[in-house]
């Protein structure tokens, strides 16, 4: 399967939405609205995902869409683009840069090609599930095999114990090395960079978990749901640069 085209349309929709994010990154008196889930969007997240939005339609038509601010177009096609315009707005609303704009492909329902993209660091990675690149430039996972000396990163260590076990969550967090929030798509963009080790979310929607699978993978890291299973779909997911670790890790969730 050529993916070449796809991987040259990708840079072009991180590189216009990026172009439209980054002036309002920080910007005094940017509105901060709160949605249904409780969770926070500006007008950079809406109008980056119409921008990419637009652009799809007009070169893939027949291609579906899903995204986090204006859900679904057919979702069902054989090709679909999965976006979210800004992965972590906390931070981005906070002036924090540990945020970026994610952008997958799926091929029959499963991510072959997914972006991570910081456009105020300018740093663009992508991955295809075989090889993982950080501005053209191959990047891989390393090589850290046992928990205590892992690096561990999650969004928010609160929604550990409520979405998930936590006893076994504060077992597994007080065997790591460190321990940071340093997460949301850039964790997974430090495990990739070899950088991180562990990063766990107990909670996920379809377009935060998309573009990391072939990242992950695409860097040697091991991707899968809280259980081991199956990366995409999943409403919660663990990523690891071992699969020595990543066994390990799933152990301890599970018999915490």
């Amino acid at each position: 399967m050529d993916l070449s085209p796809y991987r040259t349309f990708m840079v072009t929709l991180a590189e216009e939405s990026g172009a439209f994010i980054r002036p309002h990154y920080r910007r005094p008196g940017l509105a901060v609205d709160t949605k249904a889930d409780a969770s926070p969007v500006t007008v950079a997240d809406r109008g980056a995902e119409e921008l990419m939005r637009a652009r799809i339609t007009r070169q893939f038509p027949a291609h579906g869409i899903v995204g986090e601010e204006f859900g679904n177009d057919r979702a069902d096609a054989e090709w679909v683009w999965v976006l979210d315009p800004i992965d972590g707005t906390k931070a981005f609303v906070t002036g924090v840069p540990l945020w970026g704009t994610l952008i997958a492909l799926l091929h029959r329902g499963q991510p072959v090609l997914g972006c991570i993209h910081q456009p105020v660091l300018r740093q663009l990675m992508i991955g295809d599930g075989t090889t993982t690149t950080l501005d053209g430039q191959r990047v891989r996972c390393r090589a850290t095999s046992r928990v205590e000396a892992s690096t561990l990163l999650t969004s928010d260590t609160l929604n550990l114990a409520k979405y998930q076990n936590g006893p076994a969550c504060d077992r597994l967090l007080a065997r790591a090395r460190l321990v940071r929030t340093w997460a949301d798509c850039y964790g997974y963009f430090l495990l990739a960079s070899g950088y991180a080790d562990i990063c766990l979310d107990p909670i996920m929607n379809p377009w935060d978990i998309a573009a990391l699978v072939p990242i992950v993978r695409g860097a040697g890291g091991t991707i899968t749901d809280w259980h081991g299973g199956a990366a995409y779909p999943a409403e919660a997911t663990i990523a690891c640069g071992t699969p020595a670790l990543h066994a390990e890790v799933v152990a301890t969730l599970r018999h915490g």
